[in-house]
Order: structure tokens, then sequence, then C-alpha cells
């Protein structure tokens, strides 16, 4: 399957967690939430790579390169994300998410020499363009729904967004030359997960009170955690991984940045609500920037 197919696997897999995601994450607090994600998603991928044998592909040497980029993508960027999440809603922090794309660009050019030209560059402005569009102007004037509501202050919500966004693109980044080294993309998410789960564990050990749980963890908590952890850790960034075994870093980033448009269709069935008319028009240009893309 084309690297740039896999990449839109994965933000459908992401835009379908974040439904999962956004009830346990507000009760639960962003680091409680985050840690029982990454164990259930450990757990699973680790299931995964003993079973298929991918485990045999790892090389202990290509540890320090994968704990740092789980300790940055995911124990940072994803409890940035969910705490962004808890502050302005699914809609708000899927916008400063995207910026991921953006920030990978720069980076592939600047670390990887990867540019786009032609046909690609083209497409990735649309698509770009597009997700902007579709979720600055996604919300109808008579929008009320909780997750619309801003809680703390929004500059905090912002700088959290925008800091999940640049960890996702470091972070994916620097495993690119290791993946097209052959090693197994489930194996290597194993290890990241791990490795940034014990991050974690070590910060509540520490005893800092944010890191506790703000609520017992219910059996409702736990199905959606796992749910989130299946769909988003385990099978979406195992699909990133292997799009990056292959496909060009800046690309693939740009086409994972469309989870915010797959979560306008998703919040209209919770709403019962039609999405406004920029979500239809940035709909249609990022629909427009992916068959350019994939021509």
């Amino acid at each position: 399957m084309r690297p740039e197919v896999l990449a839109l696997f994965a933000a459908a897999c992401w835009a379908i967690s974040s439904l999962f995601s956004a009830p346990p994450a507000q009760r639960l607090g962003a680091f409680a939430f985050s840690r029982w994600r990454m164990l259930f998603a450990s757990a699973i991928l680790w299931a995964l790579a003993v079973a298929s044998g991918g485990w045999r592909s790892l090389d202990p040497s290509a540890f320090w390169l994968l704990g740092v980029s789980g300790v940055i993508g995911i124990f940072i960027g994803d409890t940035a994300l969910f705490a962004c999440m808890n502050r302005l809603g699914p809609r708000r922090s899927g916008v400063l998410f995207a910026c991921h794309a953006l920030f990978s660009d720069v980076l592939a050019w600047a670390w990887l020499g990867e540019v786009l030209w032609g046909w690609a560059l083209l497409g990735s402005s649309l698509l770009v363009g597009g997700v902007m569009l579709a979720i600055v102007w996604g919300k109808r004037d008579d929008e009320s729904h909780r997750w619309e509501q801003t809680r703390g202050r929004l500059a905090v919500g912002v700088a959290l967004g925008l800091l999940a966004a640049l960890c996702q693109s470091v972070a994916t980044l620097m495993l690119k030359p290791l993946m097209s080294t052959g090693i197994d993309a489930v194996a290597a998410s194993a290890v990241r997960m791990t490795l940034a789960l014990a991050a974690h564990g070590l910060l509540l050990a520490a005893g800092w009170p944010a890191a506790r749980a703000r609520a017992p963890v219910r059996w409702k908590d736990a199905w959606l955690t796992f749910l989130s952890a299946a769909v988003a850790m385990a099978l979406g960034m195992t699909l990133i991984l292997q799009a990056m075994r292959h496909g060009q870093a800046g690309l693939v980033a740009v086409l994972s940045s469309v989870t915010p448009i797959l979560i306008l269709p998703l919040l209209w069935l919770i709403y019962r609500r039609r999405p406004a008319v920029g979500a239809w028009s940035g709909a249609v240009l990022a629909v427009a920037g992916t068959a350019l893309i994939l021509r």
C-alpha cells in the first residue's frame, strides 16, 4: 500500500479515537489519561510484536533513538495535546495540532533535504489550507456544545496545542532514517510506547500533583481509553511509522494532518447539526489537495 494512503488511514484512526478520548481525558486529567492509554497501547503492541516475530528486528543500538522519540512525541506531545483538548475542545485543538504538517515540511527540508515541488506542492498547499479553513470557520454561530467552551486561559491552550504539533513533527521525522533500515513498525512503536510510559511512571512516582488522576477510573473510562489506545496509538502510530519507511516525510505529515477534516462529520453525528459552510469549503479544498498528491 502506498505510504500516502497509510498516512490517510492513520489520520482516520486519530479522528475516530478523538471521540473516545475526550470524555475520559476531561474526567481523569491529561496526565492520568495519557498514562492509562500508553499502558493499554504498550500491551497491545508487544502482544502483536511477539505474535508476529517483529521483535526480532529490534537492535539494542536503536533503543535510545526510539526512547527519545517516544518521550518527545508521546510523553510530552500527547500529554500536551490532551491538555489542550481539555481546555479548548476537539475542534480548536485540531487546528493547532494540524500545524504539525507545516512544522514537518520545514524540518524535513532542514534535516532531510526533502523539498515538495509541482503537483505535490500545490496539493499540499490546498490540503493544509482546507484543513485550517474547515476548523477555523467550521463552527456554527449557534453552537453551544460543551466541547466548544474554553476552560482556563486561552493562551495556555494555544501554547499546548502548538507544543503538541511541534513534538509530533520532531518525534516522527527523527525516526525516518531508522525506519529505512527495515525495523518492524509494530516493534518500534512498542519500544517507543513503553519508554514513554516509563517516563510517565517516573513523573507519578516523583509525587508531582498534576500527574495524579483527578477522579477514580471507572469501567467506562477504562473501556474508552482502551479503544483510544488501540485505534490511535497501536494502529495509527504504527501506520505512520510504516509510511515513513517508504514515503517522503513531509508529504506523509501533510496527509496525516487531514484528521480535523475527518473529525467534522463525526462531530456532526454528536451535535446533530450540519457543519458550517466554512467546514464544507475547507473539506472540498482538502479533498482536492489530496487528489492532486495521490494523482
